[in-house]
């Protein structure tokens, strides 16, 4: 069965850091790109970061860089978002996806969502 489970949500005050991981089985995690994407209260689902497991390129929200920081570590089929310098806006369910491909090309499969909470 494919999976993914995210962890390490929370409250944090703005500012602020959060890291994000997102534990996958079930596939091949070395065949699939892999992202983030958020969804806060009363808006659209929106992408926040990506990257290719072909050669390992992120691609970032305009929101998000300078700010936050997506890895892999594919020993322990992890994908992780390091979230620095936290604002009141970052609020949102943060969830991870694995692509179709090894390109950013488009969320297929989805964790069940982790809530990032970040207070003025």
């Amino acid at each position: 069965e494919v999976q993914l489970v995210e962890s390490g949500g929370g409250s944090v005050q703005a500012g602020g850091s959060l890291r994000l991981s997102c534990a996958a089985s079930g596939f091949t995690f070395d065949d699939y790109a892999t992202g983030w994407f958020r969804q806060a209260p009363g808006k659209e689902r929106e992408g926040v970061s990506c990257i290719s497991s072909s050669d390992g390129r992120t691609y970032y929200a305009d929101s998000v860089k300078g700010r936050f920081t997506i890895s892999t570590d594919n020993a322990k089929n992890t994908v992780y978002l390091q979230m620095n310098s936290l604002k009141p806006e970052d609020t949102a369910v943060y969830y991870c996806a694995a692509h179709g491909s090894r390109y950013c090309s488009g969320p297929e499969v989805w964790g069940q969502g982790t809530l990032v909470t970040v207070s003025s």
